[in-house]
């Protein structure tokens, strides 16, 4: 059987007879003295021993549990890359054609992309080495998942105008950082309950929803509050077009001056 020799100098491989075991002779590229390892140096490398239950034939009966990976077929990735453009549409024609989009709209929207950006999030942060969920129980952990994301814009709909606000853009700068908080609170934890992900990854992974949720918004114009208000000293900011009603100054009459409001003698 050939003995399989590498040079320390040039590092070249070749094999030798077995009659050279434990002789030394020249390297054939670069002439170096070197000795050929003998059988006391052979490395022998067994297959690890089965110690299940055999049949018969003496094979074994258990077979190995195999890894598997989930990998989105060609109907998952049509109806996310659908669900998107389709949002990205609606958000480029509410900007060009200037009409605020009702609020039903919106939450149509955060609800049909939660599911798709949350299964994206949870391929990209999950652990390699644990495999993930894949089949029914990857589609319910993940369902509940994006019903808790899209719930967290109502929330935040919800507790602003449980504080006098009519209209998300009458919401100032510190009331949009606690109920951003909140909703990244919410987020958060149910990424990690439902995933079983790091707190970090938890966190990105709610990021990913919320930033194109919000970044759509903006495309489409919604004022989600002050900071994002075109004029946000207009006292009749929020109100949807159309249900305006125009401040006129208030114009003096008989009834209502100075002269008219003194005594008579």
């Amino acid at each position: 059987m050939p003995i399989p020799v590498t040079c320390p100098g040039c590092l070249s491989r070749f094999t030798v007879s077995d009659k050279f075991a434990g002789k030394q002779g020249p390297c054939p590229k670069c002439k170096q003295k070197i000795t050929v390892p003998d059988k006391s140096q052979e490395v022998v490398i067994h297959a690890p021993e089965n110690y299940g239950p055999k049949d018969a034939a003496g094979k074994p009966v258990l077979k190995p549990i195999k890894r598997v990976d989930f990998t989105p077929n060609g109907f998952q990735i049509l109806v996310a890359s659908c669900v998107a453009a389709l949002s990205i549409i609606a958000a480029l024609w509410a900007r060009v054609s200037g009409v605020t989009p009702p609020t039903w709209a919106l939450a149509l929207v955060a609800t049909a992309l939660a599911y798709p950006l949350a299964s994206i999030g949870y391929t990209f942060f999950k652990d390699d080495e644990l495999g993930g969920y894949i089949g029914q129980e990857r589609l319910t952990r993940l369902g509940i998942c994006a019903g808790v994301f899209a719930l967290t814009w109502a929330i935040y709909w919800l507790v602003a105008y449980y504080f006098g606000n009519r209209v998300l853009a009458q919401i100032d700068t510190l009331q949009m950082v606690i109920l951003i908080a909140i909703m990244f609170g919410l987020g958060v934890a149910v990424s990690i309950g439902s995933c079983e992900l790091e707190v970090g990854q938890s966190f990105f992974h709610y990021a990913i929803y919320f930033v194109a949720t919000i970044l759509l918004a903006l495309l489409a114009g919604v004022e989600l509050a002050e900071p994002f208000s075109k004029n946000p000293n207009d006292p009749m900011i929020g109100l949807p077009k159309g249900s305006q009603k125009v401040l006129l100054p208030q114009v003096p009459t008989p009834a209502n001056t100075p002269e008219a409001a003194a005594p008579k003698p």
